[in-house]
């Protein structure tokens, strides 16, 4: 079944600047730029008097989605570069107390199960991340770049506790607040 006319309307607050660019939505505001790229060649984007119009003719069910999806990016990346997101991770450790600390572009967890090697990841380069005792905050204008990290920590100090009863070992960092 096709739709003769798809349309959605999105509201550009005053702080925050958009640009439309070939196949590109480029928005900026007070806390960063943000490039969307439209992968989808059947929608149309136009900018008029502070509003984001996308609009598709004739458009398929899967043309409806790629719109909607669009459209959720697109309110995001507006949250985004004017509020920013915030993710909380708490450490939990029972049996092996371990140190978590930021190395430049690295955030390391020492002496995780009583291990001796270090376990580090990169932190990304619009992500900010600040430890306050055992919480762990992570922020960005960018909602995927921040969840990716916040998922990939918690994933890192889960990773081979191995035949350890899961029960009992419980050792990890943890998310506790999503935007």
């Amino acid at each position: 079944m096709r739709y003769y006319t798809i349309e959605d309307t999105i509201e550009v607050p005053k702080e925050v600047q958009v640009r439309l660019e070939k196949d590109k939505i480029i928005i900026k505001g007070p806390k960063g730029e943000k490039l969307r790229k439209i992968d989808n060649p059947k929608i149309i984007v136009e900018l008029k008097e502070n509003k984001l119009h996308l609009k598709s003719y004739f458009a398929t069910r899967r043309e409806v989605r790629s719109l909607n999806t669009l459209a959720s990016h697109i309110r995001n990346d507006i949250e985004g570069v004017t509020k920013g997101f915030i993710y909380k991770l708490k450490a939990v450790y029972i049996h092996f107390p371990f140190k978590m600390k930021i190395q430049g572009d690295k955030f390391i967890i020492e002496n995780f199960l009583g291990e001796r090697a270090n376990r580090e990841i990169e932190i990304p380069k619009d992500v900010k991340v600040r430890i306050e005792g055992d919480i762990v905050i992570v922020e960005s204008y960018d909602i995927e770049k921040a969840g990716n990290f916040a998922g990939l920590l918690e994933a890192l100090a889960k990773k081979k506790v191995g035949k350890k009863d899961p029960r009992k070992f419980q050792d990890g960092i943890y998310i506790i607040q999503k935007p």
